[in-house]
């Protein structure tokens, strides 16, 4: 079942994070892998900053949870974690298709460069990688970010933002 998070929901949350992102030990920069991945306060701080957390439950429990985030003009994935012994079973996905589902603005999602499994994740369910240049600047217009994260992290367009920017890009190339 998949559904909105509540308060009630706060520990289960923090605990699926916490467990998920030990995938990054050894892989993110070090200066940027700590315990816990995520404080409590950082978790708050995320969802006072309108971070919306929807989780994917079985048996009363939270396998998974994605956040959805409305920024100016585009929607961001944020904070997606399967608990890691529920990986590759399609619960991330579900999870992605019911969040897409909810906006109808183009969707930008932000992750580290070297975790390849969830750049592969999100390529596999039609977002692009950006260019360098285009990451810098979309990190720095839509999340808030240290500058050394900035620098090692991607960013990932659906089909939606990639069309509204093409042609905005390939209009802006033209000869006048």
């Amino acid at each position: 079942m998949i559904h909105k998070c509540e308060e009630k929901d706060f520990e289960a949350v923090y605990s699926v994070i916490n467990d998920a992102a030990q995938a990054y030990r050894g892989v993110i920069p070090a200066d940027h892998f700590k315990e816990p991945y995520m404080s409590k306060e950082e978790l708050r701080h995320e969802i006072e900053d309108g971070v919306v957390f929807w989780a994917y439950e079985e048996n009363g429990r939270l396998i998974a949870v994605m956040g959805i985030q409305a920024v100016q003009d585009v929607t961001l994935i944020r904070h997606a974690y399967v608990r890691t012994k529920r990986r590759n079973q399609g619960i991330g996905g579900k999870l992605l298709s019911a969040l897409l589902g909810r906006t109808d603005r183009p969707v930008l999602i932000g992750t580290w460069k070297d975790a390849t499994w969830a750049i592969a994740f999100y390529q596999k369910h039609g977002f692009k990688p950006l260019s360098s240049q285009q990451t810098d600047r979309l990190l720095r217009k839509y999340w808030s970010l240290h500058e050394r994260q900035i620098q090692t992290s991607v960013v990932l367009a659906d089909k939606k933002w990639l069309s509204l920017h093409q042609k905005t890009d390939a209009t802006s190339r033209q000869p006048r």
